[in-house]
């Protein structure tokens, strides 16, 4: 079973991406009650067209769907403290961990409601807009997203990621943990010709065309994780990308950069090198990674 036509939802949190999120569905034909903490930050939205709850209890009870989109998994129990869940589908679209999804998950069911925790994939300016590419993770009751899926996907596309409730945050902060590497490098790259006669604007789509070509080594580097076998096929090993990060580094200084951004990964590969794995890919890291995580 799922929604037919545009179902009634309620809204906790109208915040930028609360407020987005509402507008998505209220332009979709969405009935929505809305809540926040701070009432005068739900006017905007009640002139256009959402009905304002007095409180979090209050808004709840408006209807079966209830999205929560808060600052912090604190704010989302001090906001269900008081309300009555019991046949209530509960969707945390609030950022968080996995073991807070988990945790939220329980609490949820303890309380009588399905519950899916969510991941979003966007920024605000993002909603609604199908050039833009966002999408939500979602995890937890599978019955929950099948019955709402339509409904989901209206702000942005809608991507279940299974049963397990904390898997849409371990997908979102895994992605997000991927960019910010990403990024490291990015403005390390900027900071090395800063001073120097290359514009910025002109460096961008290089850096650009170049980051979009080696995109397409994460196939390999889950192939490899997949097979257990790191060294068949190896371009350029472990041993030989140590060697070359001396060049790095040297440029670094000559340029009058501080290698801060780098120099953790290039310590990840030379204990890599040290444990005598020299000759395998560089994915190798990622089996260090979790050994220490592990306590190892």
């Amino acid at each position: 079973m799922t929604d037919t036509a545009p179902a009634p939802l309620t809204v906790l949190g109208t915040g930028a991406m609360g407020s987005a999120l509402v507008r998505a569905w209220l332009a979709a034909g969405h009935p929505v009650t809305v809540w926040n903490r701070t009432p005068a930050r739900a006017e905007a939205l009640a002139a256009e067209g959402a009905s304002v709850a007095g409180s979090a209890a209050e808004a709840v009870a408006a209807g079966g769907l209830v999205i929560v989109c808060l600052l912090d998994d604190a704010s989302v129990g001090e906001a269900l403290e008081d309300t009555v869940l019991t046949g209530r589908d509960l969707v945390n679209l609030t950022t968080g961990t996995p073991a807070e999804g988990r945790a939220r998950a329980a609490w949820a069911e303890a309380r009588g409601a399905r519950f899916l925790d969510a991941g979003i994939m966007a920024v605000p300016p993002m909603i609604a807009d199908p050039a833009s590419g966002a999408y939500v993770f979602y995890s937890g009751s599978a019955g929950l997203f099948e019955q709402h899926r339509d409904t989901l996907a209206v702000p942005a596309g809608a991507v279940f990621t299974g049963t397990d409730p904390g898997f849409a945050a371990l997908h979102d902060v895994a992605l997000l943990s991927a960019m910010s590497g990403m990024f490291a490098g990015v403005f390390h790259a900027f900071a090395l010709v800063r001073r120097e006669n290359i514009a910025p604007k002109e460096f961008a789509p290089l850096l650009e065309g170049w980051l979009t070509a080696m995109a397409g080594q994460v196939h390999g580097a889950a192939a490899r994780l997949e097979s257990g076998d790191h060294t068949e096929g190896v371009v350029s090993n472990a041993a030989m990308q140590a060697a070359g990060n001396a060049t790095l580094l040297r440029t670094a200084e000559e340029q009058g950069v501080s290698p801060e951004l780098l120099t953790p990964y290039m310590a990840l590969m030379d204990r890599l090198v040290a444990e005598g794995r020299g000759a395998e890919d560089t994915v190798g890291m990622v089996d260090l990674l979790a050994v220490r995580a592990a306590g190892s």
